[in-house]
């Protein structure tokens, strides 16, 4: 049997300790095996994680310039949420910690989603889905 996939989201930071703490005040943690003074590995779920680099480490890595997401789109990440509530308590935490909200919450009835920008303006959104919408 094989391994779920997983997935590892890499994004340059301006400042490692300022990006951990805003995610710790979100409820996450890091891995510290794979944590140091040049990266942090932010533990989303058993098979999600983000790569948060510093610029300079994640430099050693790109062979394009790093996008300056405060200007431009670079990615945005989308999460799933297990309820309406919890789209709303991570997004409020984000908010509260320092990110802000780039956009109204989007209400189709069957879905919810909200999105904030971290400290470095990467776009993370956390979406519920109604199970029943899913499985019809």
């Amino acid at each position: 049997m094989s391994q779920p996939q997983m997935i590892f989201v890499n994004l340059s930071v301006k400042d490692l300790d300022a990006t951990k703490a805003f995610w710790e005040k979100l409820g996450y943690s890091t891995n510290p095996q794979f944590t140091d003074e040049n990266a942090a590995c932010l533990v989303i779920s058993d098979t999600i994680f983000a790569m948060l680099l510093t610029e300079a480490h994640f430099k050693t890595f790109a062979t394009k310039p790093i996008a300056d997401a405060s200007a431009t789109t670079e990615v945005m990440v989308a999460l799933s949420a297990d309820s309406r509530e919890k789209v709303d308590e991570i997004v409020d935490a984000a908010l509260a910690a320092g990110g802000t909200e780039p956009r109204p919450a989007m209400d189709m009835g069957f879905m919810y989603g909200r999105a904030f920008e971290d400290l470095d303006h990467h776009v993370w959104e956390f979406v519920w889905m109604d199970p029943a919408a899913v499985q019809g």
